[in-house]
């Protein structure tokens, strides 16, 4: 080796390789509001590549660490074969991804995908973990009947 080009590839080495010790990460800037957010949960085996629930909003903002105020909330369930079951949305809630949950004081529409049922409400708690929706104030239950359809009990 000549002299110098150890010392070459050296600093080369550092150029091209960074530290451990420092590595640079986009987790480490600070995010303070995002568009179009989306949060997806999938079914368990065998059904793990079917989305189970999708979380959307125009507008993310970060509250604290793993929760965010999400804007223009839009909750879709699904059935393990893929088929829409319901759709809540809500103007605003706090989705907390650490705990699993959404929330709000505010009013929520939830409507069976198929149309036929529409539930309306002030005050809401989901749970990702199990698909719990509880509506605390003021519900309105809505039944579109198609002509010749019957209630069941």
């Amino acid at each position: 080796m000549k002299p110098g080009s150890a010392a070459t590839a050296l600093l080369a080495c550092a150029l091209l390789c960074p530290s451990p010790a420092t590595p640079a990460r986009a987790a480490d800037t600070p995010v303070e509001r995002a568009n179009d957010f989306t949060s997806e949960d999938y079914f368990d085996p065998p059904h793990e590549l079917q989305i189970k629930s999708r979380l959307s909003g125009a507008e993310a903002q970060p509250v604290s660490p793993g929760v965010s105020r999400i804007k223009q909330m839009k909750l879709e369930t699904f059935a393990p074969d893929g088929t829409p079951n319901y759709i809540v949305e809500a103007p605003e809630c706090v989705f907390d991804e650490n705990q699993g949950t959404a929330s709000s004081p505010g009013h929520l529409t939830v409507r069976q995908a198929n149309g036929q049922r529409q539930l309306q409400g002030d005050g809401f708690l989901w749970r990702q973990a199990d698909g719990f929706l509880c509506i605390s104030n003021r519900q309105r239950t809505d039944i579109n009947l198609t002509p010749g359809m019957k209630l069941q009990p």
